[in-house]
């Protein structure tokens, strides 16, 4: 039996470039929506929700690490000064509506976490008209003050669909499993697919949770495949999950990477031990730029000493975001009409903008499975003019 995943959960950009956090464009005249006008002469006081004070272990070391990367990403703006304030919610959400309600009578003018959709629904409900950049990545809790700035299925499943169009492989076979994680990421892919020219759905099937759920499945989607004619086979399990059973399955059942290209809606390079999977050889997924990445994570040890937690990045983010914002000199520098500039930010895990529903479009790497080695054959964009993702 194995364990499922569950719901939430050679491109070169200059160290200069990364630690000027800039904006990509500086914002124009917009109009003042939702948010508090500042002092830009002053620091300006940003509150840090995060999931310590509770008696979960792993919570307080992630937000320990948030922390980190948050202050790590002050020292290397330039020209603007935060007071960062740091509240704990203890992974609550009741804590978190009651913390960021008294961010804001602190004087908070925006709030950054915190990261569990839940805690993030609340605080956004308490913070008024004060924004929320939350460290989650559920599209349910985005849009009026909140915007999440993790990587949606959305935004994976669109730089994917785009891509198999783009290299004649667009006629496409939606897999998922019956849990409502992969339910949201297989409507994600047929949204994408339906918004692509040259992409169509060549159908979509389903399996049951469980190691039997998979094997009963693996006869039909292979038929599926081959009757449809699907160029690409979509698959929206977790390397934690079914994917070790379908890569292994499904070749054995009639589709070799050889024939069907193999596209996944998570990563495939984690744990390493998944790049030895047949059906995932020659498969593609999407991921931040591996460059920044590695960036970032040095940057981070040369700091505190050990590694960033997988998500430390999105405070970074952050904080590059609110300091180009406020380094333009515009009192509405943290409006949400500001926030959604369309030119977007520079992160550590590469360009990001945040859109209008309050979700982060955030730009992506093609990587491809070749000879048990991970390999980048679609370079992230470095802005969004044009951009693949």
């Amino acid at each position: 039996m194995f364990a499922f995943l569950r719901a939430a959960r050679k491109l070169r950009v200059t160290i200069i470039a990364v630690l000027s956090l800039g904006l990509l464009a500086a914002c124009g005249d917009m109009p003042n929506t939702a948010g508090q006008r500042i002092d830009t002469s002053r620091p300006v006081p940003v509150a840090l929700l995060v999931p310590a004070g509770g008696d979960n272990e792993a919570d307080d070391a992630m937000a320990q690490s948030l922390e980190n990367a948050a202050r790590l990403a002050m020292g290397e703006l330039q020209g603007v000064t935060i007071d960062l304030r740091v509240y704990n919610t203890a992974g609550s959400a009741t804590q978190a509506g009651t913390v960021a309600r008294e961010a804001v009578n602190d004087g908070a003018k925006i709030i950054l976490g915190p990261v569990y959709a839940a805690n993030a629904a609340s605080a956004g409900a308490a913070a008024g008209g004060v924004n929320v950049l939350a460290f989650s990545n559920n599209p349910e809790v985005a849009g009026g003050n909140v915007f999440v700035l993790g990587n949606t299925f959305q935004n994976t499943a669109n730089r994917l669909v785009r891509y198999a169009a783009a290299s004649d492989k667009g006629n496409i076979l939606i897999v998922n499993g019956e849990n409502s994680a992969e339910r949201s990421g297989a409507q994600a892919i047929a949204r994408a697919i339906s918004a692509t020219p040259g992409a169509e759905q060549a159908g979509a099937l389903s399996f049951e949770v469980s190691q039997t759920g998979v094997i009963d499945a693996v006869r039909d989607i292979s038929d599926t495949a081959k009757s449809s004619g699907a160029d690409a086979i979509f698959l929206t399990s977790g390397t934690d999950g079914a994917i070790p059973f379908l890569a292994q399955l499904l070749p054995e059942n009639g589709l070799p990477p050889s024939e069907i290209q193999y596209v996944g809606l998570q990563r495939w390079d984690i744990p390493t031990s998944a790049r030895t999977l047949p059906g995932l050889q020659d498969g593609w997924f999407a991921m931040p730029d591996p460059n920044l990445q590695e960036q970032f994570q040095s940057r981070y040890m040369a700091a505190y000493g050990n590694q960033p937690h997988a998500i430390a990045g999105l405070a970074y983010d952050g904080i590059a975001a609110i300091g180009a914002l406020v380094r333009a000199g515009q009192a509405d520098a943290l409006t949400g009409a500001a926030l959604t500039q369309a030119q977007g930010f520079v992160g550590v895990n590469g360009v990001f903008r945040l859109r209008g529903d309050g979700t982060a479009e955030r730009g992506l790497a093609i990587a491809q499975v070749q000879d048990k080695e991970i390999v980048v054959i679609d370079p992230a964009p470095r802005s969004f003019a044009g951009a693949g993702s």
